[in-house]
């Protein structure tokens, strides 16, 4: 998404937080079902289709009547309204607008950019927002949390305590894990966090093909267990072909919803293109995304996310984020326990046993023959 406040340079944060709290805050929960499993219960705000509001005023000339006219005719069944930056609650996000968009048929959702840097205010305003009559938040954290993951148990343990454990709360950042290894996705998506994820799958940003990055997107965010709900792009003009093709490619992959960003940048051509319902045709099947391949020399929240799973089975391994010797020691302990072969990396047999899903019922993708070295790279994916 996009700030209206400029990066600044990154001032040092001291955060109270125990280390008792973080651990309890990231740990995994008991039980993971599959990222988007058909069925799974998902707040209304996130299901169907819908459309990201920017700047109220430039939008339908911040008439809600408007507004829910558009976007009813469009096939849109939510908005998401943004109501925070940083530690700034923004005026647009009124009760008597939140009010007049779900009188014209519409679900509203808030949204809060945040940095980070204060995680206490941050969390206060977005249960703020909530007060004022949003059906849902959605938490929009880049790359000011990246290395953060003191500050983001901050945010919602604060926020939780606003809100309650229950309110529907997902988060939107970068689709591509692996790019941003310090980017803390296994607290934001942990326990106490989000119960949605929203990867912001921008292909022509990004540089990729619609169904690659699709398909990238799924593998690296379903070991997170939360419904996968992609966002996709309208800004920049992309091909309609594109957009409709995005569409059925969510659909087919069980996504509970699909919202587009954003309302202002969409040309009319690519508001045509939105299906008028969900779920819309779709292929016969998506390809099955696989899972991300973590083997020796690997670092970040994936492995993070790989080895909280192996300290709730009550194996010793270690919180640095690293697929370093004891890493994979434990690993291969686990695997050999489940009738594995213990290989020491994460490949399509593990990911689903960590997981507690059922085994594939197909034989395993076979792995590269070079393990991918999932360590970060350009900023923008």
């Amino acid at each position: 998404m996009r700030s209206t406040v400029q990066p600044v340079r990154r001032m040092l944060l001291t955060l109270a937080a125990t280390g008792a709290a973080l651990a309890a805050l990231a740990s995994p929960a008991a039980a993971a079902g599959p990222a988007n499993a058909r069925g799974a219960q998902v707040a209304p705000g996130f299901t169907g289709q819908a459309m990201w509001i920017w700047v109220l005023d430039r939008t339908e000339r911040g008439d809600p009547a408007r507004i829910a006219a558009r976007a009813r005719a469009a096939g849109v069944t939510a908005v998401y309204v943004k109501a925070g930056d940083g530690a700034s609650l923004w005026r647009q996000f009124t009760p008597q607008v939140v009010a007049a968009l779900k009188a014209g048929g519409l679900r509203v959702c808030a949204w809060q950019f945040v940095y980070g840097r204060r995680p206490l205010a941050e969390a206060r305003v977005g249960a703020a927002a909530v007060a004022r009559g949003a059906d849902c938040l959605i938490t929009d954290a880049e790359t000011a949390y990246e290395g953060r993951r003191a500050s983001a148990v901050v945010y919602l343990r604060e926020l939780r305590a606003r809100i309650g454990r229950s309110f529907p709360l997902a988060l939107t950042s970068f689709p591509y894990v692996d790019v941003h290894p310090g980017f803390p996705y296994s607290v934001f998506l942990g326990p106490g966090g989000a119960q949605v994820n929203m990867p912001q799958v921008y292909w022509k940003d990004i540089g990729d093909r619609v169904d690659r990055s699709l398909e990238r997107t799924m593998r690296l965010n379903r070991v997170y267990a939360r419904p996968i709900h992609p966002i996709g792009q309208l800004y920049q003009a992309p091909a309609t072909a594109d957009v409709v093709r995005f569409g059925r490619l969510a659909t087919a992959y069980a996504a509970p919803g699909v919202s587009w960003w954003e309302w202002t940048f969409a040309p009319a051509r690519l508001w045509n293109a939105l299906p008028r319902t969900l779920p819309a045709s779709a292929p016969t099947a998506a390809p099955d995304p696989g899972w991300p391949l973590l083997a020796r020399g690997a670092r970040g929240d994936l492995v993070r996310r790989a080895q909280d799973l192996l300290r709730a089975k009550r194996l010793p391994a270690p919180r640095s984020a690293r697929m370093d010797a004891a890493t994979i020691a434990a690993l291969k302990g686990f695997q050999a326990s489940r009738g594995l072969t213990p290989t020491g990396t994460t490949d399509a047999a593990t990911w689903p046993a960590l997981l507690g899903l059922p085994a594939p019922a197909a034989a395993p993708v076979p792995a590269p023959a070079t393990a991918p070295n999932l360590t970060g790279g350009a900023a923008a994916r």
